[in-house]
């Protein structure tokens, strides 16, 4: 089992399309970045119920409606999204197995167990190192990879899209 969820990709997607135009929109709904991506829209609501509660999303009223980021994208870190949907989990959990040795018996000697076990402080310093390496990547950083992977063409697609989606919806309302 993976330690960071299918639901931080998830959700990275989906906020990397309300990352400031004109690559992504301000605003859009679950239901249109869901099926955006191929994704079940009750999927995508419970992430982006994750994501408000942490105050990385804002809902937005009007003809849009939906979700915007409730702040610029160089001010969200992917360690931010992580900790939204999965919290604030610790890669390794030590079961202390150093003091069940079968050479003990009963009573580990105290130099068996004293310390920090060396196997858990390789595993701390690597959780350590990982959360400093989500903290110090943006989302506008990966939009910016993003964008420029993608043919020029492929954000005023995407905008398209979605503007497309909410006119149609605004009509079959009225």
């Amino acid at each position: 089992m993976p330690h960071i969820s299918t639901g931080v990709e998830y959700a990275l997607h989906c906020m990397l399309y309300l990352a400031e135009p004109p690559h992504g929109v301000r605003e859009a709904s679950v239901r249109d970045l869901a099926e955006l991506q191929g994704v079940p829209a009750e999927y995508v609501a419970k992430l982006f119920t994750k994501l408000h509660k942490a105050g990385l999303v804002v809902a937005t009223e009007g003809a849009r409606g939906g979700f915007a980021l409730a702040r610029p994208s160089q001010e969200i870190s992917v360690l931010d999204v992580v900790d939204a949907i999965d919290g604030d989990k610790a890669l390794f959990d030590c079961r202390e197995i150093r003091a069940r040795c079968a050479v003990f018996g009963e009573d580990a000697p105290p130099w068996a167990t004293s310390g920090v076990c060396a196997v858990h402080a390789v595993m701390k310093n690597a959780e350590k190192r990982m959360r400093e390496a989500l903290a110090a990547d943006r989302l506008s950083d990966l939009a910016g990879r993003m964008h420029a992977k993608a043919p020029r063409t492929f954000g005023p697609q995407v905008v398209k899209w979605l503007d497309e989606r909410t006119s149609q919806r605004r009509a079959s309302k009225s």
